[in-house]
């Protein structure tokens, strides 16, 4: 188990007293231990205050450039889609869209012929948490313990990843690294990709408390055909497992709106793992529940309308069967399994690339996810294999856009071009949607940011190896 993610169980949570607690944190936990001390300080030369000085002023004025682009078909993704469209872009921000060019005194970036795209998001991924999944050293996506509300993946993510540049290069922007291993794992937050480390890459902390859905199937395989003979359970055995899980589930919320409602005491002792869940309760952080069979997502739609939270699906292999309640209740989807195979023998070949249409079709706001890490430069083939099979082009390109963006909580600064919002997006030759489309030139936040990859760079070290006699 990686150090930087060593952290104490349910019980200990319970029992701890907050100052055990902070010895024994570590890195994702709450950074809050190492603020300086009230009444110390840093002083710094005056050499070294003109020096710092000049290179904000200096990181300032180059995000401070104004650019117009030109030329290409702007895909606002919420405004429709002009032809010879231009962007103007002042401070890293949007200033505008136009129709026609504009007079501007700012740096002009001609894409004749090309098409300019808002930046990907990948939701529900292990981007920047898994290397290499055969090296146990380079895998970092979950903890010690069942219920670990303040686990902060973002924290140990890797920025120097070879697999944030892949993704980057088809023009993902952005993504969720998304603890795992726990019934409740802890917390993601949404990440840009760029940036030297963690704290530059993270553009918003805490967008999601995840909670992996206790499985309610029972294996019914009798003990001498048994996978594992000294496992194997009864089916009553199997089913009080089952309870008992929903029911340490049911009394960690109880415990957690406890604490939430005894915070205001004058001796109030902080607990890590209660201070975690409080937002959650409040309503201010969603809950996303990670389950796949019919029967989990029923259940877990019932306990988030009794608990009162807000609650995204993920994963959601058989989401389609239920697409009725799921809409019903309102209840967003990240869907990772549209190249999955079919989950029951009876279901046709192509019963998941059916199952994003199905439920668009019912009204459900639907996310698709960027999956395993080496697999998230495919988002934009994922969203194309949906539209072969019923979803709607223009939905396709929201679900890995806007929607994401909405689930995130960054609406507001991603997912489409519009005024006011990041300067994040790329330029492509052809449609994103098609794979034989190549992305040329991306920015984040109005700065541009390299293509460059190990799969580029292999290209041209091979490209040019010597010619053998």
């Amino acid at each position: 188990m990686n150090n930087r993610l060593r952290l104490k169980t349910f019980s200990e949570a319970r029992t701890k007293s907050a100052r055990g607690l902070a010895q024994s944190q570590t890195l994702t936990r709450s950074p809050s231990r190492f603020k300086t001390p009230p009444g110390l300080g840093v002083r710094w030369p005056s050499t070294v205050l003109a020096a710092l000085t000049l290179l904000v002023i200096g990181l300032t004025k180059t995000c401070a450039e104004d650019l117009l682009f030109t030329g290409a078909t702007v895909h606002t993704i919420t405004g429709g889609t002009i032809t010879n469209g231009c962007v103007l872009v002042k401070e890293g921000k949007i200033a505008n869209v136009f129709t026609a060019p504009p007079a501007s005194d700012a740096k002009q970036i001609p894409l004749d012929g090309l098409h300019l795209y808002p930046g990907l998001i990948a939701l529900n991924t292990d981007l920047g948490l898994i290397e290499i999944e055969s090296v146990r050293a380079t895998i970092d996506v979950r903890e010690v313990g069942e219920y670990t509300p303040d686990v902060y993946s973002w924290l140990a993510v890797n920025p120097d990843s070879e697999l944030l540049p892949v993704a980057r290069a088809n023009g993902v922007s952005h993504f969720e690294p998304t603890p795992a291993g726990a019934v409740l794992a802890g917390q993601s937050g949404l990440m840009a990709l760029t940036g030297w480390t963690t704290e530059e890459m993270v553009l918003r902390k805490a967008i999601a408390l995840h909670v992996y859905w206790p499985n309610l199937t029972l294996d019914t395989a009798p003990k001498e055909r048994a996978r594992e003979p000294r496992r194997w359970k009864s089916l009553e055995d199997q089913d009080k497992d089952r309870q008992e899980k929903l029911r340490q589930l049911n009394e960690f919320f109880a415990e957690a709106r406890a604490y939430a409602k005894a915070k205001d005491g004058k001796d109030f002792q902080i607990v890590p793992a209660w201070e975690a869940m409080v937002p959650v309760l409040r309503g201010e952080i969603p809950v996303t529940i990670h389950a796949n069979d019919a029967r989990q997502i029923r259940a877990a739609v019932s306990w988030a309308r009794t608990n009162g939270v807000k609650m995204i699906l993920a994963d959601g292999q058989d989401a389609w069967r239920v697409a009725g309640l799921l809409a019903t209740n309102q209840v967003p989807v990240i869907f990772s399994h549209v190249f999955s195979l079919p989950s029951r023998e009876t279901d046709g070949y192509d019963a998941q690339f059916r199952a994003a249409g199905i439920l668009h079709a019912a009204g459900v706001k639907l996310a698709l996810s960027g999956g395993e890490s080496s697999l998230v430069k495919n988002l934009p083939y994922t969203a194309a294999q949906a539209v072969a099979f019923g979803l709607p082009a223009d939905e396709a390109v929201k679900a890995i856009t806007l929607y994401p963006a909405q689930l995130a909580g960054v609406a507001n600064r991603l997912g489409s071009i519009e005024t006011g919002k990041d300067a994040t997006f790329f330029v492509t030759d052809g449609d994103v949607l098609d794979i034989r489309s190549n992305v040329k030139r991306m920015w984040i936040g109005g700065q541009e940011v390299s293509l460059e990859s190990r799969h580029t760079r292999l290209y041209e070290k091979y490209k040019s190896r010597p010619k053998s006699n």
